[in-house]
């Protein structure tokens, strides 16, 4: 007879059973599940609730089913459900009596949330040091790279010129943000359910508080019906993880782009390329791929929740078993990313050389053209129609405005002077650009010191 067949007369259906099962993929919880009767039965021993000698034999049953699990010597059975069942029946079976006490004043709802906002905060804490692993190779390879001058894009046009290092920071701002948004959801969710019972609390004398500090939140849930049908912290983790296979998905965007022939500004390490079956020549780049497509997946994971989640009523419902499966795979698809993507970013050559020449066409410093003019006293507006025509006359001829005699630059503004070729020369143009944030080296240096350090607070 199942735990809770007390009411039952008649056995579930075997297809039913199998249908409502969990044990499958929240087995993974095993962990999370026995500490929480841990601190569970401790709170109770000292609440009265239970013996201390039922406390010290449900602590050591605990323990003896821990050490199993982890040495492989135990089979889960569906019958038993979930895992709160089948660890529940494990320390019945070997504890007697005192097993059966352990869940007095605690329901299924409250294990449920606890071992899965446990689990949920445990592997956010697990990405945010994959994410500081990435972060401290970008800022590795933006030291090489600081005066390595690249063109800088917009609507995938040559726009401007900036440092490889400055492209690199510019992720690893958005990793940065990742980091923010998994520790703020930690920080949230980082209240305890347990306690909370099925949905109403318990008439027995427990200690919440206890309970919570022991298992490392700050506190318990302030609503019993709240803590036990709250999945906002799970959706949270999809949204954070989400954005963060964004930011993956469009870097290997480009640096799918940069290692085709087209570009041809990196070259990736053989250990993260793969070949063709047909053609001898191909050196396809299937990491950065695959990582792009992995990304909806994620998607779809926390598209899925939401959808469970937005039509149910207070409290617990049975939908919610389905908040696991898109929260495991999320984690596991980001956690599988990561370190690829860090070792494939580790590993790259970067070709400073095909960088350079393709920033040389284009007319990537015809803003800087602009801004001469408008320092010698043009308006801006009039120093742009005037470069305008500058690069339109450049275009038809097969030129570069660096290319333009004087006399040439003169025939349309006398404001041209013999300086105008250091204007324009396009390792001056990064150089200048030195506002807060931009591609100057003093502040690409700056750029690295922030995350730098913003690593060492975290990893200190």
């Amino acid at each position: 007879m199942k735990l809770w067949g007390g009411r039952f007369s008649k056995e579930t259906d075997s297809l039913a059973n199998d249908f409502q099962s969990s044990i499958s993929f929240d087995q993974r919880l095993y962990r999370e599940d026995i500490r929480g009767s841990m601190a569970h039965a401790e709170m109770l021993a000292a609440r009265g609730v239970i013996s201390q000698g039922d406390r010290d034999a449900i602590q050591k049953g605990l323990e003896g089913i821990l050490s199993d699990i982890e040495a492989g010597k135990v089979e889960f059975s569906p019958d038993n459900e979930d895992i709160h069942m089948n660890v529940e029946a494990l320390l019945t079976a070997r504890t007697g009596e005192a097993g059966k006490r352990l869940h007095t004043a605690r329901s299924r709802n409250d294990q449920v949330a606890l071992d899965f906002r446990m689990h949920v905060r445990e592997e956010a804490g697990t990405v945010i040091g994959r994410l500081l692993d990435l972060e401290a190779v970008l800022c590795r390879r933006a030291k090489e790279h600081q005066g390595t001058v690249m063109p800088g894009y917009t609507h995938l046009q040559r726009a401007q010129p900036v440092s490889f290092a400055q492209h690199l920071l510019a992720y690893g701002a958005m990793f940065r943000r990742d980091v923010t948004r998994l520790e703020d959801c930690r920080a949230r969710l980082n209240e305890c359910p347990l306690g909370s019972g099925a949905l109403a609390g318990t008439t027995y004398p427990i200690d919440r508080f206890r309970t919570a500090q022991a298992l490392g939140f700050d506190r318990p849930c302030g609503n019993s019906m709240d803590g036990v049908s709250d999945r906002d912290y799970a959706l949270e983790l999809l949204s954070a993880l989400s954005i963060l296979m964004m930011h993956l998905s469009r870097f290997a965007e480009e640096i799918i782009l940069w290692c085709s022939w087209e570009f041809k500004f990196v070259e990736l390490d053989e250990a993260y390329s793969t070949g063709s079956s047909i053609m001898p020549q191909k050196k396809n780049p299937d990491m950065a791929e695959l990582i792009r497509g992995k990304t909806g997946r994620v998607y779809g994971d926390l598209m899925g929740l939401l959808t469970v989640m937005k039509g149910l009523p207070l409290a617990y419902n049975k939908d919610m078993q389905e908040d696991k499966e898109p929260v495991f795979d999320a984690l596991d698809t980001v956690e599988l990313c990561l370190p690829v993507f860090t070792g494939m970013i580790d590993t790259m050559r970067v070709l400073p050389e095909n960088m350079r020449a393709a920033a040389g066409r284009g007319f990537i410093n015809a803003t800087d053209c602009a801004d001469y003019l408008t320092k010698k006293g043009m308006p801006f507006r009039d120093a742009y129609t005037v470069t305008g025509r500058l690069v339109a006359d450049c275009a038809a001829r097969g030129k570069t405005l660096e290319e333009l005699t004087l006399e040439e630059l003169r025939a349309v503004s006398p404001l041209f002077g013999e300086d105008v070729y250091e204007a324009l020369k396009l390792e001056n143009c990064m150089a200048l650009r030195a506002s807060f944030g931009g591609p100057a080296e003093a502040e690409t240096a700056r750029q690295i010191q922030e995350i730098e350090a913003f690593i060492q607070a975290r990893r200190s």
